[in-house]
Formats: structure tokens, C-alpha cells, sequence
């Protein structure tokens, strides 16, 4: 069941389009860290998203307990975005990617290439080579990158048709910390920018939108919520919000103060005694 949420006039027409493929939300959610499944599931319907990701080497399909995690992917009705968290170079990536195709008959993959522990910052080295092998194979590739510009436009060149700029380290929630280099990469890159990490707070989310990225994909800041699916409806409000707000176009920041009610040439009308 999806949330409750506010529509204008053009959001029938103003899909997330990927890999020529058509989504209705612009919310995509993680599925680890949450305290049960239930929890999950609930988070899952109220954030309304079409699209879920799952780390494989957090995961065993295999194992009895897991039962139900992978009962509720399979009735979300979302689809599935396996990721390659935790790998370390392109190799280990690469065929986490191909396991995960086998796995789920899915030629989608978040791509991840982790190159420091400290603050999971993406290696661009090894993702760019993962990148490249991948899209040569098929894959609809959504790489999980830093904010550099340099490194986006070698990503998009290699065959990304979107990208995941990180917006602060995974799970700091500091939210947009470079603000200059996210408006260069959404000035520069002709692509859908989903912005992917570092969201604490739904009005992070809404200024990404509003600032023209195409999404926003998270999993912390719900999961780690008093009330995560509460959170989840939250953010996808917020997110729908900042849409809206981008797409009507918000005014102008000025350096002087100028009056809502203009006076200049108006009437005035005196009270008489």
C-alpha cells in the first residue's frame, strides 16, 4: 500500500526515467540494518519507492532464517537493485555483479567499489574499471561515486546513464556537504544524479531535489529511526515536495529586502474622527 501523498498537474508526466526504463517514485531504499523484517516491510509500502536495494554479501538466499527478508522482496513488488557493498577492488565487484545477475535474472546493479575504510569513500580507480566491464556486459550500471566532477564525466563517457553522487560519507547524515560541487555535477552532467548517502534528515532530501538531482536512495536514516516507516513516509514526501518545488521554479535570492504588498501609487486610506 502506498502512503498518501500530493500530486500537481505534472507529476502523471514527470517520471524517473533509467536505462529508458520509467519509475513513478524518485525514492529508492536500502533494506539492511532494520530491526526485523515486519519493520522493513513497512518502511518498504510507506516510502512508496519502485525500486529496493539489497547488499548480496549481507544477504544468504541460501539460509533458513532469511526466509522471510526474502519473502517480502519477492511481494514488494519493487523492483530489485542488488549492490556490490563491501567490495574492495574491480575484480571482487565485477563478479559479485555477475552472481548477483545469475541470482535474481536481473541486469541491474548498484555498483559499488569501496577504496577507503575510514570513510567508505568510493575507490574512482576500480569503479571506473568496474564500470567499463560491466556496461561492456550488459549491465545497467548505477555506480555509487564521489562528487567529483571528473570522475562523473569518465563514468557517464564509460556508459552510465545516471549516477549516485554521494552526498556526505554512508551513514553520517551530514547531508549535502559540498554544495558547490553538487551544482557543478547537476550543471555538467547530462544524466539522471540520484544522490546517494550521507541523508540524515526528509529537508536534505527536499533541497537535493530542489536543487535538480533526479532522486535521492538512502537506507540509515530510515532504518536507524525511532519510527522508521514513519521516516520512510517523511522522506518521500519531502522528496516529492522538492520536486515540485524545482520543477515550479523557486524565486531568486536577493541582497535587499523588497515588500510583498507593493504601496508605490496605492491609496491610502485615513481614518476620520
Amino acid at each position: 500500500m502506498r502512503h498518501d501523498t500530493f500530486h500537481d498537474d505534472t507529476s502523471h508526466d514527470d517520471a524517473l526515467v533509467l536505462y529508458d526504463e520509467p519509475f513513478t517514485s524518485r525514492f529508492l531504499l536500502g533494506t539492511a540494518l532494520y530491526s526485523s523484517p515486519a519493520v522493513m516491510q513497512a518502511s518498504v509500502e510507506a516510502a512508496g519507492c519502485d525500486m529496493i536495494t539489497l547488499g548480496l554479501r549481507r544477504q544468504n538466499p541460501g539460509g533458513g532464517d532469511g526466509d522471510a527478508f526474502w519473502q517480502i522482496l519477492r511481494e514488494s513488488g519493487c523492483r530489485l537493485l542488488p549492490n556490490t557493498a563491501g567490495c574492495r577492488s574491480a575484480r571482487e565487484a565485477i563478479t559479485l555483479a555477475e552472481m548477483s545477475r545469475e541470482l535474481f535474472d536481473t541486469p541491474w546493479i548498484k555498483l559499488e567499489v569501496i577504496g577507503d575504510d575510514y570513510n567508505l569513500q568510493p575507490d574512482p580507480f576500480g569503479l571506473l574499471e568496474a564500470a567499463r566491464e560491466l556496461i561492456a556486459q550488459g549491465f545497467k550500471v548505477l555506480p555509487y561515486c564521489t562528487d567529483d566532477l571528473v570522475l562523473c564525466q569518465r563514468l557517464h563517457e564509460a556508459g552510465c546513464q545516471a549516477l549516485m553522487p554521494w552526498g556526505a560519507p554512508i551513514g553520517t547524515g551530514r547531508g549535502l556537504m559540498n554544495r558547490y560541487a553538487l551544482r557543478t555535477l547537476r550543471e555538467r552532467i547530462a544524466a539522471p544524479l540520484i544522490i546517494d548517502a550521507g541523508l540524515g534528515a526528509p529537508s536534505q532530501a527536499a533541497e537535493a531535489m530542489e536543487m535538480g538531482f533526479d532522486g535521492v536512495l538512502l537506507n540509515t536514516a530510515v532504518a536507524r529511526a525511532r519510527r522508521p516507516a514513519r521516516m520512510a513516509s517523511a522522506f518521500a514526501r519531502a522528496i516529492e515536495a522538492g520536486r515540485a518545488a524545482y520543477l515550479a521554479g523557486p524565486m531568486e535570492q536577493r541582497q535587499t529586502a523588497s515588500p510583498s504588498t507593493p504601496t508605490l501609487g496605492q491609496p491610502f486610506w485615513h481614518a476620520t474622527t
